[in-house]
C-alpha cells in the first residue's frame, strides 16, 4: 500500500512539475489535495492505519524478543539489544510515544 501511495504522489508530482498546463492547474490539483486531506473519512483512515502500524510494531518485537530471548547481547549490537528491551518495556506499560489517542 505504501508504495502504491507513494507512486500515486510521484505520479502527481511528476504531472504538476512537467505540465504546461500552468498555474491555474496548479492551483486546481493543490486544492483539490488539500480538500481530501481534510477530508474527515481520510484522516480516521490515516490514524487507522497508523494505529495497526503500531500493533504490527508491537507484535514484531515480541517475536523478535521471543526468537532472540536473553541471547540478545551475543546476537546483536548492544545498542540494538538495548532498543528491544525499551519497546519490550514500552509496551508492557501500555505507553504511547507516538503522540497519538487509542480511540
Amino acid at each position: 500500500m505504501r508504495y502504491r501511495l507513494t507512486f500515486v504522489a510521484g505520479l502527481a508530482l511528476g504531472y504538476v512539475f512537467g505540465t504546461r498546463a500552468g498555474r491555474e492547474r496548479y492551483e486546481q490539483i493543490r486544492k483539490y489535495a488539500q480538500r481530501v486531506s481534510q477530508n474527515p473519512a481520510v484522516r480516521n483512515t490515516a490514524e487507522s492505519a497508523a494505529q495497526s502500524g503500531r500493533q504490527f510494531a508491537g507484535k514484531a518485537v515480541h517475536t523478535v524478543t521471543e526468537k532472540v530471548g536473553d541471547k540478545v547481547g551475543n546476537r546483536v549490537p548492544e545498542s540494538v539489544a538495548q532498543r528491544v528491551r525499551s519497546l519490550k518495556e514500552r509496551r508492557q506499560s501500555g505507553e504511547d510515544d507516538w503522540g497519538t489517542s487509542n480511540t
